[in-house]
């Protein structure tokens, strides 16, 4: 192992198999020999990689470097350094002159050249070395020389026994020698073998790792990749979630985000959640990202609101900590407002309304009827009976700029500020009730008369801003008001790209109402001097819930978790960080920060007609084509009042023309009465048809005008 860890010196080229079964050229840049590792880089496009791979693995991909470790050593190795020793050429050319004595000769079964166990003086004579005999293979023994017994007064009978001894060391030292080789060799095959069970193993178990993840993760889902990364960056938070021991904080402005469970559409779809909420407050999308090269990856951004509530909370908890702590403000003459804000099928309807349970609804289980049940609880409470409080309930809806009476009808309603500019809804009954079950009863009804439309993303999505207001009157004086609203989605206009005029009105008038309200909570939290109410309908009639120092403001943001809700999600989120806007790297949130990447939003993600614009385009600089639509949605909404007042108006004057018409046939009618009045009658209906025919004239350019300037938007519409 040493001398094969000696031969990869860094720098040396060798072959490596990835993880995935590719081979390709490496350079050596360290050797760790206790680890037995090797550090190696290669370059891959424009980037250097390395990674540490085991000895065992650099052999079975390189076996050439095993080569030459195991063979026998050389003859030579093993000789005796006396194998080494030589006599001079010039001593053997003065010496080969005497002749050698015959005696030393006499007795010899054989010639053999015999080395003494001394070596010569230089004076010494010697004889000329003869030819050795032949030396079998493998064989140690060395070639010997022969020196006189007269010289040295030895006889070959002393000699040779002294070269058998030394024939029998060396062949021993053989053997000794083969017997090491062959430790050796065995040695390094057993190596072979383990590196070669090493190697199996690993492979085994690559291959169960890979059968495991196959069964963790449905590959058949369109995006099992990014499923895979997120349930892997999941592993490391440490999530510590929302229960119904932390305690309710109050805000005034209370801004709170709720995660729905994938629905049974989105399932069979094996979409993939990207929304994970590890803490209390803060709420994580991971949105997933391709590269130019193809790579996939995910980018995690981070919300913090006060209150992140995921798939398993229930909507009691949900109003324990957003509805609940408003509803004892109202009992002390304050106002209260409480909105579920989200894209169409996330979830607000269920939250504000109730459970569904296939196209039935269980009003009992939402925000309204539990907000109700507490109003009539603290109402028997002995602090609040002296007050004598009655409770009234109202419901009605907001749809294209227009009120509805949900609880009469479905009629329509009129919006007018009164001499003390204080906003009235004209003709809005409120309904006294005397317990929590009238309330659900007023709910169910109410419900079942609200405007819906086919969406993407639900075959029955409501349309309209829904607001049940709970108000509590003192001897007929208003003493407190709860207002909770169920806004509609805001994207509808964004997904159909060949929506008719009236698609885009409402999708037009929904967005609009959603940028003024955020605008207003803003100002409201910031106290500002001016809070645009006028910009919509919806303000409009909610003025007196933002004044005041009672007032007190909840939004709960309604998110889908699938993959591909992720764009509507982001939207719906950046909308409610910015009506109350919270870093996600505020106290509480310092676990989160070294597992994700954030980044500063700054843009409003609110849509008109598709549209997405910036904060500063909604203020400062809108393009000129969205600057058209807004005018001509804006001249849609006047002239179509207008002309229907005037229509009105003109309708109010038949009973005039009834009666005139009565009058002829009478036997003695005044002729010249009837010609005066008639007179009259038509100069006043021609002015008014006039008017009339101006307003629609107007209200038809108008029309025109929103069609083109709607063409140039979803021309700059994101795909």
């Amino acid at each position: 192992m040493d001398l094969l860890l000696n031969r990869l010196s860094p720098g040396l080229i060798i072959k490596i198999q990835r993880s995935n079964g590719l081979i390709h050229n490496a350079n050596v840049m360290t050797v760790n020999v206790n680890k037995s590792s090797v550090s190696v880089e290669w370059a891959e496009g424009d980037a250097t990689k390395g990674k540490e791979i085991n000895i065992e693995d650099i052999v079975a991909v390189n076996p050439e470097l095993l080569q030459g470790l195991s063979g026998p050593p050389h003859v030579k190795e093993n000789l005796p350094p006396q194998s080494n020793v030589s006599v001079p050429r010039e001593k053997r050319k003065t010496l080969s002159k005497i002749p050698a004595p015959r005696e030393a000769l006499r007795g010899r079964p054989s010639r053999m050249t015999v080395i003494s166990e001394s070596l010569p003086a230089e004076n010494d004579m010697e004889c000329e070395p003869c030819a050795p005999t032949p030396i079998r293979p493998n064989s140690s023994i060395p070639a010997v020389k022969t020196r006189t017994s007269r010289q040295n007064g030895v006889g070959d009978s002393q000699a040779l026994p002294r070269m058998t001894d030394f024939v029998e060391e060396q062949m021993t030292t053989n053997r000794s020698s083969l017997q090491t080789q062959a430790r050796r060799k065995s040695n390094i095959v057993k190596e072979m073998e383990k590196m070669k069970s090493k190697r199996e193993e690993k492979k085994a178990l690559n291959s169960e790792m890979r059968t495991k993840r196959a069964q963790e993760y449905d590959t058949s889902a369109p995006n099992w990749e990014f499923g895979k990364m997120i349930k892997e960056f999941r592993a490391t938070l440490d999530c510590q979630r929302i229960s119904l021991s932390d305690p309710a904080e109050e805000h005034r402005i209370c801004v709170c985000v709720r995660k729905r469970p994938l629905n049974k559409h989105e399932t069979a779809k094996k979409e993939i959640d990207v929304i994970s909420v590890p803490s209390k407050s803060v709420l994580l999308v991971h949105e997933p990202k391709q590269k130019v090269d193809l790579t996939k990856y995910l980018e995690n951004q981070a919300f913090r609101f006060d209150f992140a509530f995921d798939e398993s909370a229930s909507n009691e908890m949900v109003y324990r900590f957003t509805a609940r702590p408003l509803v004892q403000s109202i009992f002390e003459g304050g106002k209260a407002t409480c909105f579920a804000y989200g894209q169409t099928g996330s979830g607000k309807t269920h939250t504000m309304g109730g459970d569904f349970s296939g196209k039935s609804q269980n009003v009992s289980k939402g925000i309204y009827a539990f907000a109700s049940r507490d109003v009539f609880l603290l109402q028997s409470q002995p602090r609040y009976q002296s007050l004598d409080i009655d409770v009234y309930v109202t419901f009605f809806e907001i749809y294209n700029g227009k009120v509805f009476d949900l609880l009469n009808q479905k009629a329509k309603l009129r919006v007018l500020e009164d001499g003390k500019q204080q906003v009235q809804v004209v003709g809005l009954q409120e309904k006294l009730v005397t317990c929590a079950d009238d309330v659900i009863k007023m709910i169910d009804a109410g419900s079942a008369c609200r405007t819906s439309g086919q969406t993407f993303a639900n075959t029955s999505s409501s349309r309209s801003h829904a607001c049940f207001q709970i108000i509590l009157r003192k001897k007929g004086k208003l003493h407190g008001k709860f207002s909770l609203v169920d806004l509609a989605g805001n994207e509808r206009g964004a997904d159909t790209s060949s929506a008719d005029r009236q698609t885009r009105m409402e999708g037009a008038e929904i967005n609009k109402s959603l940028l003024a309200l955020k605008e207003c909570i803003r100002a409201l939290g910031q106290n500002k001097s001016h809070t645009p109410f006028r910009e919509s309908k919806l303000t409009q009639v909610l003025r007196d819930s933002f004044i005041g120092l009672n007032s007190r403001t909840c939004m709960i943001a309604m998110i889908s978790p699938g993959l591909n809700s992720c764009e509507y999600t982001l939207n719906t989120l950046r909308y409610a960080d910015r009506v109350k806007e919270l870093s996600p790297h505020d106290e509480g949130n310092h676990e989160i920060g070294s597992h994700m990447e954030t980044e500063d939003i700054e843009e409003s993600d609110v849509s008109v007609n598709g549209y997405q614009f910036t904060e500063e385009e909604d203020e400062e600089e809108l393009s000129p084509h969205m600057t058209s639509f807004q005018d001509a949605m804006a001249q849609i909404g006047e002239l179509e009042d207008k002309a229907v007042e005037q229509f009105r108006e003109y309708l109010q004057k038949v009973p005039e023309w009834k009666a005139l018409l009565a009058v002829t046939e009478q036997p003695d009618y005044d002729i010249e009465a009837f010609v005066n009045t008639a007179e009259h009658l038509i100069q006043a209906s021609s002015r008014v048809l006039v008017s009339m025919g101006e307003s629609v004239n107007a209200l038809r350019l108008a029309m025109q005008l929103e069609e083109q300037a709607s063409k140039q938007i979803s021309k700059r519409r994101p795909q």
